[in-house]
């Protein structure tokens, strides 16, 4: 934030991504990120937030040793931005400071400093959220806006107060949290904690709480200061920020097409369902995705494909759709493939499936493994003789009148062609068949 450490500390040995600087040696001057800064003006315009004129960083004396220098500079009184909303929960401030290391001790007796001094952007929403499944949702679409560059997670403050009483009561803060469904189970667990706490008789301390995730409960980790406890002053080595209308009018130009926004569109100009427009939606990438092979095929056609077998493929690697090998370009050219008959859909799904393994080319893996429909009308109908010779019981039952037994009977007909017979064609033939077998069998004496 204040430095020129890269910012790939996750990646690095520990104790390397360090400089004066960051650890506050005599003599080392800090300087803002510009880039940061703006960020944060973008995600306060995002929130609805008013930019102030006027913003400064402060010093916040900081004991813990998870910052080498004693300090940590970040925004008091005069952040980035204020009082805006998310939907129908209020947005106290957005501000921005530098990160703690993450501490971890060695058997050696030395510790790991990485990640101190990484730009941090902090969003305070107002004691709007009336439950943790309002939390999460409020989170999922905070997520949905930020997500564009570094990491994401959540601190919660908890507190419950008697029904029909304006007053909350003493606030926990609980931290530890690394996803939504943590998040979820951490503020039911500490709402139950601090019912039952001041049922017995107890009173609510105010403190940090860690959340476990094995034991899937909060513990305490240590009490909760309060502003005056950190003994916040300007920071002296940085100046004052002036960031005026005009610059704050440049920056709301930059502003990108949100997931709301964009879930909207899709339904309005592409009569897709709420449903998958959310999904489509939520991401970045899975909107440029589908956007990217919208320019070649029907926007439904490519929604079902990409929401049904190419996110179960996804899903099952845990890997987001940008790092797919099935390119946008590559998905749209299977599915020209079963629009012009060369693929059944039971086919296509082989097919991606094989382009998801190898990053192929859907033509090449066609041609290569032989899976291209049969249309050959010869060479179904002896499948289709093969399958009545031996369902003697279905054909029977077509002749007494149950239709169903011809579907049953194609399904073998697509069994006996390895699914490659075009299915449209394999119907009528099998159809064919048990009419004149039917004829056949009324002619008998």
């Amino acid at each position: 934030m204040f430095c020129g450490c890269p910012a790939d500390y996750q990646a690095a040995e520990p104790n390397t991504r360090t400089c004066p600087v960051c650890l506050g040696l005599p003599g080392a001057l800090p300087v803002i990120n510009r880039r940061a800064v703006e960020y944060t003006v973008l995600t306060g315009l995002a929130l609805n937030c008013r930019i102030p004129e006027f913003t400064k960083f402060d010093r916040k004396n900081y004991p813990y040793p998870d910052l080498m220098k004693g300090y940590q500079i970040s925004q008091y009184d005069l952040p980035l931005a204020l009082d805006g909303f998310l939907e129908m929960i209020g947005v106290e401030r957005v501000h921005l400071e530098e990160d703690v290391a993450k501490l971890q001790h060695f058997p050696q007796g030395s510790y790991d400093d990485r990640g101190e001094g990484y730009s941090l952007m902090e969003v305070v929403s107002k004691p709007d959220m009336r439950s943790a499944e309002e939390a999460r949702q409020y989170l999922t679409l905070l997520h949905s806006i930020v997500q564009y560059d570094g990491n994401f997670r959540c601190d919660a403050n908890v507190s419950i107060r008697p029904v029909g009483s304006q007053i909350l009561g003493t606030r926990t803060e609980v931290k530890n949290m690394n996803s939504f469904r943590a998040v979820y189970q951490a503020l039911e667990y500490e709402v139950v904690r601090q019912r039952e706490v001041i049922e017995d008789g107890g009173a609510v301390v105010q403190e940090t709480r860690g959340w476990i995730e094995e034991r899937e409960v909060t513990v305490s980790q240590r009490s909760k200061e309060y502003a005056h406890d950190y003994r916040y002053f300007p920071e002296p080595d940085l100046p004052p920020l002036r960031i005026g209308p005009e610059r704050v009018a440049e920056l709301a130009a930059e502003l990108p097409e949100f997931a709301p926004q964009r879930s909207a569109r899709f339904q309005a100009d592409l009569a897709l369902s709420g449903y998958d427009a959310d999904l489509l939606a939520g991401s970045r990438s899975m909107a440029n995705y589908f956007e990217t092979t919208l320019t070649l095929r029907d926007a439904k056609e490519v929604a079902n494909w990409m929401l049904g077998d190419l996110a179960r493929l996804l899903n099952q690697d845990h890997r987001e759709i940008d790092a797919s090998p099935v390119t946008p370009q590559r998905l749209a050219d299977l599915l020209a493939l079963v629009a012009d008959g060369t693929l059944s859909t039971s086919l296509a799904k082989t097919v991606l499936e094989e382009m998801y393994a190898t990053g192929g080319e859907p033509a090449d893996i066609v041609r290569e493994q032989g899976l291209g429909q049969i249309s050959d009308t010869g060479a179904i109908e002896a499948a289709v003789a093969e399958a009545i010779a031996a369902n003697p019981k279905a054909v029977a039952d077509y002749i007494s009148g149950k239709d169903t037994a011809a579907r049953f009977l194609m399904g073998q007909v697509m069994r006996l062609t390895k699914g490659q017979a075009q299915p449209e064609l394999a119907l009528r033939l099998v159809q064919e068949g048990l009419e004149l077998q039917k004829t056949r069998g009324s002619l008998e004496p």
